[in-house]
């Protein structure tokens, strides 16, 4: 645990600069891309090789920054996993989502590192990363044409593309919900949160932070 006082309030160690760094490779690869993707995607989209330096260089890197993602994404796998386990409080909390939406989070359960939406996003990502990287080497033709016939590469760049299009969904809706629940984005820019934010969204995380029984505390 890792808590500093100041005269006005207390902050929380939420992440490590390790898996602050980890994040935001991760978040950047996912962003290149769906840019890369969608530019390759379909010819009204095409000028959006201009950032990559054309639609051959486009089709080189694409695949390579899918690697990246992999294992950054499998680098924040391991260090969360266990945080993001499902329990009873999460079906509470899906129950009454409701309050969630309306900001009446006094009359959910107390909620640990991550809440049953953030569980969500994380198995939905981890999924559908899995997915994409299966379909994308059978299809990355450079290294693996002859493994594959025609047939399994015209289904892989149909289920390719449905999970390009879920797991882009997937990041806008994290993306906002990081926004739109203030004081979040601080825990991945600074690696600490206030104390009364916690106290607020993650009151069972707090309680375990401070009796130093917090499951991937810190990480």
């Amino acid at each position: 645990m890792s808590t500093t006082h100041n005269e006005k309030s207390s902050t929380v160690q939420r992440y490590s600069a390790g898996a602050r760094v980890n994040h935001w490779i991760t978040a950047g690869s996912l962003v290149l891309l769906a840019i890369s993707g969608l530019a390759l995607f379909h010819p009204s989209l095409f000028f959006l090789t201009a950032f990559f330096g054309g639609g051959e260089t486009t089709r080189m890197l694409h695949p390579w920054i899918g690697v990246v993602l992999f294992f950054s994404f499998l680098g924040l796998f391991f260090r969360f996993w266990r945080a993001n386990l499902w329990n009873r409080t999460d079906n509470v909390w899906m129950s009454k989502l409701r309050d969630v939406l309306a900001g009446n989070e006094e009359n959910m359960p107390e909620i640990g590192k991550y809440n049953a939406g953030q569980k969500l996003v994380f198995w939905f990502m981890s999924a559908l990363i899995l997915i994409l990287i299966t379909s994308g080497v059978v299809v990355w033709d450079e290294y693996f044409y002859q493994y594959t016939s025609i047939d399994q590469k015209r289904y892989a760049i149909l289920v390719h593309s449905l999970a390009a299009i879920a797991a882009i969904s997937v990041w806008i809706v994290h993306v906002y919900a990081a926004i739109w629940v203030k004081g979040t984005i601080r825990a991945m820019t600074r690696g600490s949160v206030t104390g009364g934010w916690a106290w607020r969204h993650h009151r069972k995380w707090l309680r375990e932070l401070v009796a130093g029984k917090a499951t991937g505390a810190g990480k």
